[in-house]
Order: C-alpha cells, then sequence, then structure tokens
C-alpha cells in the first residue's frame, strides 16, 4: 500500500507540474512572436529616446558635433517664458478637453444607446469627422470662419452682421478657443463611438432593474451607464491628457501658434526652436521636460484609478 501510495503522489506530482509546463511554454512561444515588434519597438522608439536623452545636455545645432553644456538648458528653460505661454495653453487644452469633448461623447453615447432605428447611421455621421484628415478638417474650417469670404460673408448677404470684423483665428482673444472648437469638432464624434461600444457591453438587466426602481434617464445614466463604462472613460481620460501635452496639427494648420503666441503650442515651440532656429539641444531638453510632465501624468491617474477601485 505504501507503494502504491508513493507511486499516485508522484503521478499527482508530475499531473500537476505539467500544466505549469505548458504555460511556461506558452510564455515564451509568446515572446517569440512579440520579438519582432519588440524589436521594431526598441528601434524606432527606444533609439530615439535615448539619444534625446543625449542632446537634451547639449548645444546641439541639429548638425555636426554635440557640445555637452550640463544644465545650462535647463535654466534657460525655466526662464523661458515662451516656453511657460505654450505650456499654459497646453494645460488650457487639457482642462478643455477633458470636459466638453467627454460631457458631449457620454451625452451623445447615452442618447444612441436608446436608438432603435437608424442607429448605424449616426455612428458612421459621428465617426466621419474624426477620418478626414486634420489638414483638410483645418483647410474646411479656415474656409468656413474666413470673415471675407466664409460664414460672415453669406449672413451678410442676407442683412447679419453678427460675425463681422470677427476673426477667429486672427483675434489673439478668440484663436486658441478656436483652434480648440475645431479640434473639438473632429474629436468628439469618435468619443461617442468609444463610449457606444462600451454601453452596449452593459447587461441589459441593470437597465430593467432600474426602471423597476423607477428611475429615470438621467438616473439610469449616473447609476447605471457610467459605473459600467468606468474603464473606458478611465482610458479616455488618460489618452486626452497625454494628448493634450503632445497636440500639434491643428494649431500648426490654423495659426502657426499665431497671433503673437496667443495660440502657441510646446509642440509648436520644440518645431520652430529645432528646425527655425537651429537649436536642436534645447528643443530635446524641452521635448525630454515634456515626456517627464506625461509620466507624472499617468501616475497621477493611476493612483487615483487605484483609490478609486479601492474605495
Amino acid at each position: 500500500m505504501t507503494g502504491a501510495a508513493a507511486e499516485a503522489a508522484g503521478e499527482a506530482e508530475t499531473l500537476a507540474r505539467a500544466p505549469r509546463r505548458r504555460s511556461r511554454r506558452g510564455m515564451w512561444v509568446g515572446l517569440l512572436f512579440m520579438a519582432p515588434a519588440l524589436v521594431l519597438n526598441l528601434v524606432v522608439i527606444g533609439g530615439p529616446s535615448i539619444s534625446n536623452l543625449y542632446y537634451a545636455f547639449t548645444d546641439w545645432s541639429g548638425l555636426g558635433p554635440a557640445k555637452f553644456n550640463g544644465l545650462d538648458n535647463a535654466v534657460r528653460l525655466v526662464q523661458d517664458q515662451a516656453f511657460w505661454n505654450a505650456l499654459g495653453h497646453n494645460f488650457t487644452y487639457m482642462v478643455f478637453f477633458l470636459t466638453v469633448p467627454i460631457v458631449m461623447g457620454l451625452y451623445g453615447a447615452f442618447a444612441l444607446s436608446r436608438v432603435r432605428r437608424g442607429a448605424a447611421v449616426f455612428r458612421v455621421l459621428f465617426f466621419v469627422p474624426y477620418l478626414i484628415a486634420s489638414v483638410v478638417n483645418a483647410a474646411i474650417w479656415k474656409n468656413i470662419l474666413d470673415p471675407t469670404a466664409g460664414l460672415a460673408a453669406a449672413l451678410n448677404k442676407i442683412g447679419i452682421h453678427w460675425l463681422d470684423n470677427v476673426y477667429f483665428f486672427g483675434d489673439p482673444n478668440l484663436s486658441l478657443g478656436s483652434v480648440m472648437f475645431v479640434d473639438n469638432w473632429h474629436f468628439w464624434g469618435f468619443l461617442v463611438v468609444l463610449f457606444l461600444a462600451a454601453t452596449t457591453n452593459i447587461d441589459g438587466s441593470r437597465y430593467e432593474a432600474a426602471r423597476i426602481d423607477g428611475a429615470n434617464a438621467w438616473q439610469e445614466f449616473w447609476h447605471v451607464t457610467l459605473p459600467g463604462i468606468r474603464p473606458t472613460l478611465a482610458f479616455a481620460l488618460t489618452m486626452i491628457s497625454l494628448w493634450s501635452l503632445l497636440a500639434f496639427d491643428y494649431a500648426y494648420a490654423l495659426t502657426g501658434g499665431g497671433p503673437a503666441g496667443s495660440s502657441d503650442l510646446v509642440s509648436l515651440l520644440v518645431n520652430r526652436t529645432a528646425f527655425g532656429a537651429n537649436e536642436a539641444g534645447y528643443a530635446a531638453f524641452m521635448g525630454l521636460t515634456m515626456s517627464a510632465l506625461g509620466g507624472i501624468l499617468v501616475i497621477i491617474i493611476g493612483l487615483l484609478r487605484r483609490k478609486g477601485d479601492e474605495s
């Protein structure tokens, strides 16, 4: 009996080890398939990142040898009013996109979730602006808001002069807001589709239970929809925070950061510094600073999400 028991124990241990061996083998197979993508990322992303870290502490024109200058770029950055002006605009961008398009996207997704006929058509209509190239979108809105040949001129023909002498992209008080408006016009439909996809995964019995309890549409949205799409909402908030630090295309195409820096963003400043002023070393340090800010944002959002999950 003792020998039989030992043999049975050995067989049981062998059977227990088999899943672990298969799991380990599956892990190595997965890593093997991932290897090409990892190598590509190391070459395309890792290489430039390491070189940027080096050049950020040099005086370099972008051509020829780079001269190490220690923390000179950091001292210059602290005293650079153009950088702080652009960074303030980036944070304005962030606050705007963390509120207005998020609210519009949530409302649009909740409204579409209650549409029973033609919902697919509405999804396409919302998503189309996001598919159009940013340069094309910018050109369209430049023509629409042109005070001499756009909407203002059309209104003038019927005796409405509300937009006379209103230069959306040429007025320092309106330029940044106009850029954000156009960017939001193209972006919020993407959030509608994203949130709608998350909403469709919510168990319909939750809505039925809420209706039985007498919940109205707002209460259904607040107590059922929002908790149900919480992971997607957290993902959207994280990505928007990072995108706001990297915003470039619409500001570049519509205003170029002007007039007088009123719509300038750090990405535009980096571009002008590196390729216009030939100060690639200083531009690299600005880029490194924005990367550090992005990392801090990701950490803060991660801590807030963890705290929210625990509560």
